[in-house]
């Protein structure tokens, strides 16, 4: 199936819809697709330093912390 055929099916499919809350669903997931995410200079800098500590191994693993969580609710 093409882009254009999958496309005429969908539309198809969604013009015969006629619960709203299954609609707005698709809206979420469709606006979610498209949204377009703006990020400041300050968060554009925390993630680069986030890349700069996993690229020199200063980072904890899941299953690290949650085995740190256990304890520290074991003595609590």
């Amino acid at each position: 199936m093409t882009i254009l055929d999958l496309k005429k099916h969908l539309i198809q499919r969604i013009s015969e819809i006629n619960d709203s809350n299954f609609l707005e669903a698709i809206k979420t997931i469709l606006d979610t697709k498209s949204a377009v995410i703006s990020l400041t200079v300050e968060q554009r800098a925390e993630i680069k330093q986030s890349q700069e500590q996993i690229n020199q191994g200063i980072f904890i693993t899941q299953d690290q912390l949650d085995e740190e969580f256990e304890k520290w609710a074991d003595e609590n």
